[in-house]
């Protein structure tokens, strides 16, 4: 009898605490349905140094970002149906997102070859436009800060593949400078290369087995009327692979050879981007240095520092909350960056779906799956296995998702991760799995945030509403 008193209370405890569980209200927030973005063409001839930079300074530069998708000389090889064009993003963002992993494991692995670069074959997916040399030649650049590295084509060329711009000519440039073999510039190459005439070559590799390979010099970048000179940078005489359309790449990477590494000091060592989301807005994303770049609202985690691999901002994401309750699975050693240099988390520019490890991302779909029960399930569509049919809607409530990084917890709109991949009103959960180790937070994700690199001060934010 005295054994019944003490196991009802026992067995009443833990029925409450099993309703407590199962019956916790998540916490929704509404998303309006919009289709993929129909196909828009951006003149090349009138995005030169008219390009709109309102805070342009000596110490501030701003300068307008646009999507591959919008480049002419992109969209015209292809079908540029709205759902071609996303396949054709998911198909980049793949090579992309292999390529990062396989620098990552190879830097664990001591391997270094010339300059290896984050930028996989026709991988770029923000290009800019900006002058090179004295005068100003306008092309467009793609920006990634998975790359340590600009470069441009430049005549003469050996092999060059199609771009809209005239190819550059060094010999018209009056800023132009090669660097010879012994410079301090031409050491800092894991593997210079030297002609007879003692000028530094240098070599990018590319995942893909693309490459450029060319000269290695000085010049004047000019960002609409702000001059930036002696930037260090590869001039491309023999380029093979399916770059499209861009002249070159600005490299925003965290090394001492990209664009910041080398002209940070002028602009407070800080940068920041916003990207607008593309299917509910046709204004331009941003790319700005210097102390605007920096907004109040910002919230920020400390930069990680990879030893073995210095090219990535790496932050550290300690767990992921569905509905307004952490995922139990998901934890801190889940995305922890090993010292042999191995796992961790990056913010990329260039990667569109998030990627988590594998374990991580079941637990987030498995719980975002649990709060949507009353969504139609659609079939699944390539890398995405958690897909809706939502045809016929026009707004949806789902599950409020946050990333909580070490000292700031960023509230995602749904509409950065529950994303159209048709026009027919077919939706999936905007994240993926992996196998690798290293985690990737994508451009989706970041859409509508100012993502502020603030290198001075080893941290990383997140400014929500940045774009306006």
């Amino acid at each position: 009898m005295e054994g019944k008193l003490i196991s009802i209370p026992f067995l009443f405890t833990f029925f409450t605490l099993s309703i407590s569980v199962s019956s916790v209200s998540l916490q929704y927030q509404t998303l309006t349905l919009r289709s993929l973005p129909e196909p828009q063409s951006l003149s090349w001839a009138t995005q030169d140094s008219n390009d709109f930079q309102p805070l342009n300074s000596e110490n501030t530069l701003a300068v307008q970002l646009h999507h591959v998708d919008l480049i002419t000389p992109y969209t015209s090889l292809f079908n540029t149906t709205p759902h071609a064009l996303f396949k054709l993003r998911l198909q980049r963002d793949a090579v992309r997102a292999k390529v990062l992993s396989n620098l990552a494991e190879a830097a664990a692995k001591d391997f270094s070859s010339s300059v290896i670069s984050g930028l996989a074959q026709g991988s770029g997916e923000y290009f800019t436009r900006i002058g090179i040399g004295t005068p100003p030649k306008y092309a467009y650049m793609v920006l990634d800060t998975g790359s340590d590295v600009v470069w441009i084509q430049c005549l003469p060329c050996r092999q060059c593949y199609n771009q809209s711009d005239p190819v550059f000519d060094p010999s018209k440039s009056s800023s132009f400078t090669g660097l010879s073999c012994d410079s301090p510039l031409c050491r800092r190459l894991d593997s210079p290369g030297c002609n007879n005439k003692n000028k530094c070559l240098y070599q990018v590799s590319y995942g893909d087995g693309s490459f450029t390979v060319g000269e290695f010099s000085t010049e004047t970048l000019t960002f609409r009327k702000t001059h930036v000179s002696d930037i260090a940078f590869g001039c491309g005489h023999d380029n093979e692979g399916l770059f499209i359309g861009a002249a070159g790449l600005l490299g925003l990477g965290k090394g001492k050879l990209s664009f910041p590494g080398q002209a940070g000091s002028r602009f407070g060592n800080k940068f920041s981007y916003c990207l607008v989301d593309r299917t509910g807005s046709p204004k331009p994303s941003y790319l700005i240095f210097g102390e605007t770049a920096v907004t109040r609202n910002t919230i920020f985690t400390p930069l990680l520092t990879n030893q073995k691999l210095h090219t990535f901002y790496y932050v550290e994401l300690t767990g992921i909350s569905v509905g307004g309750t952490r995922v139990p699975g998901i934890t801190p050693e889940l995305f922890k960056l090993g010292a042999d240099g191995t796992g961790g988390v990056i913010v990329d520019s260039g990667t569109s779906v998030t990627r988590l490890t594998r374990r991580a991302y079941v637990a987030l779909r498995d719980a975002f799956s649990l709060g949507t029960k009353n969504l139609k399930r659609a079939p699944n569509y390539s890398l995405f296995d958690t897909c809706y049919d939502l045809s016929g809607k026009t707004e949806v409530k789902v599950p409020t998702l946050v990333l909580h990084f070490k000292d700031a917890d960023v509230a995602l709109p749904a509409s950065n991760y529950l994303i159209p991949v048709s026009s027919e009103g077919r939706f999936c959960f905007g994240f993926a799995g992996t196998a690798s180790g290293l985690s990737i937070i994508g451009n989706i994700q970041q859409q509508g945030f100012r993502v502020v690199f603030d290198v001075a001060g080893s941290r990383l934010g997140f400014a929500p509403r940045g774009c306006n």
